[in-house]
């Protein structure tokens, strides 16, 4: 049966998430197991939106939770402006969940696991779209193929064609490059940004940062249960207050009187490594510093931090 049509109450944020908590039972002589502690975040509609934390941050749990597959405790989940709770199906409808296990009946083709999917989720056979699916993420040719046959990178193509058969708004996608080559995930993120330019909200788990930090336009992390910060990429990097200027001087000389703040060393390979706080030295300051030493400059690079030292920064126990 369709979902029927409700109207969303506010779609500025695509994901509202309001003092979350999931409590896992004792179990086998083990104490309950806090997993989310309040957790507060808001989703921008049309981001693409990274969910970053250690290993037991409680990403998973997040997840299974917008997914309707692990219940909470208590808190709030708006998906879509659907309150989870008062409009449990439309607020499903509104989501797809890439998972990160290759969970794929063997004994299917690929036409048939979307078809199925389909029926699932109530799509009427004349609103499917299973052979755009197929094509888009480059099965068609397997499309009538047992998907036990697939290779493991063709079977997460099937993932994310089972996540959008009912058209989600909101796609989540749970550690989607793990274990695959580069083809493959390059393949995925093309996919990936030509839906979020069709408006589609995008919601990304991963441990690899440096995809994070080119992908996401916002990202959170999380830690322990809880939100450590939840912002614009561009602003998250800027919180890491460290660049190093690397000068190839062409000689090896004493290193010249810097600012207090500022300090420089000698790399192996000579060029010279001089760490700062930009919000104290101004680099223009460092290259009149140099420049005053009558030191010659033939090269300069400024290393600016990833995410990764942020990250590292934000969740160090």
């Amino acid at each position: 049966m369709p979902v029927p049509e409700a109207k969303p109450i506010d779609t500025r944020n695509a994901i509202e998430i309001k003092g979350l908590t999931k409590l896992y039972a004792a179990a086998g002589g083990n104490p309950a197991k806090p997993a989310l502690k309040g957790l507060d975040l808001a989703i921008p509609a049309g981001a693409i939106f990274g969910l970053l934390g250690p290993n037991g941050a409680g990403k998973s749990t997040t997840i299974n939770i917008l997914a309707g597959l692990v219940r909470k405790s208590s808190g709030q989940v708006t998906i879509w402006g659907f309150d989870q709770d008062v409009n449990p199906r439309q607020s499903r409808a509104a989501i797809g969940v890439m998972p990160q296990e290759l969970n794929i009946d063997p004994f299917l083709s690929p036409r048939a696991s979307l078809e199925v999917q389909a029926g699932l989720y109530g799509v009427p056979k004349s609103e499917r779209w299973t052979d755009e699916l197929l094509e888009l993420v480059g099965l068609t040719e397997q499309a009538e193929s047992y998907s036990r046959h697939l290779s493991g990178g063709m079977k997460r193509r099937l993932l994310l064609a089972k996540a959008l058969v009912h058209r989600p708004q909101v796609l989540v996608l749970d550690e989607p490059t793990a274990g695959v080559d580069i083809q493959l995930r390059e393949m995925l993120w093309q996919n990936v940004r030509r839906l979020n330019e069709q408006g589609m909200t995008i919601i990304l788990t991963t441990h690899y940062l440096e995809e994070a930090e080119e992908m996401c336009d916002h990202i959170a992390i999380i830690d322990r249960g809880e939100l450590i910060l939840s912002e614009d990429t561009r602003s998250l990097l800027g919180r890491a207050d460290a660049k190093t200027l690397v000068i190839d001087t062409g000689e090896s000389r004493a290193l010249p009187a810097l600012p207090e703040s500022a300090r420089a060393e000698r790399r192996g390979d000579g060029r010279l490594a001089i760490s700062y706080a930009p919000s104290r030295v101004p680099t223009d300051s460092l290259i009149d510093a140099l420049r005053a030493a009558s030191l010659p400059i033939r090269d300069v690079a400024v290393e600016a931090p990833d995410l990764e030292d942020v990250f590292l920064r934000m969740t160090s126990r």
